[in-house]
């Protein structure tokens, strides 16, 4: 039996989906939409879905976590469901985000070195005046 008193037929509605996930039921319609994750069926009007589902959900999260698109997670999977994660993807992928912890880093080093400056102004700090070079710069 499940905490609703229902008998627990190894299928779980949405809303219990939506519950175990901290996934809203309005995106696990997405997802579903998307073809992300896939329901087993229904009972009434509510989808039921395979225990897997979370797992799925798991991974998509991670995905989304990581920068991925929701087109480039739905290719992580293989056409039965399972995992198929492409190595080089993944290694490309966390390139990219060492490239932005070493900006986001730099970034943060200058906010603080700024907040705590010892110049007069800001415009006569050299350190500030170059984390403003450094801005303009990597817009162009």
């Amino acid at each position: 039996m499940t905490d609703t008193g229902e008998p627990d037929t190894g299928v779980l509605d949405i809303g219990e989906v939506a519950r175990r996930s901290g996934v809203t039921v309005a995106t696990l319609r997405y997802y579903e939409e998307r073809g992300l994750i896939s329901s087993t069926g229904r009972r009434g009007l509510r989808r039921q879905f395979a225990p897997g589902v979370l797992h799925r959900l798991a991974l998509v999260s991670l995905g989304r976590a990581a920068g991925f698109s929701l087109a480039e997670i739905a290719g992580m999977f293989a056409p039965d469901g399972t995992p198929r994660l492409d190595r080089l993807t993944l290694t490309a992928k966390a390139d990219e985000l060492d490239a932005t912890i070493t900006r986001l880093t730099v970034l943060r080093d200058g906010l603080r070195h700024a907040a705590a400056c010892p110049a007069p102004t800001h415009m006569e700090c050299p350190t500030f005046r170059a984390l403003l070079e450094s801005a303009l710069t990597s817009r162009t």
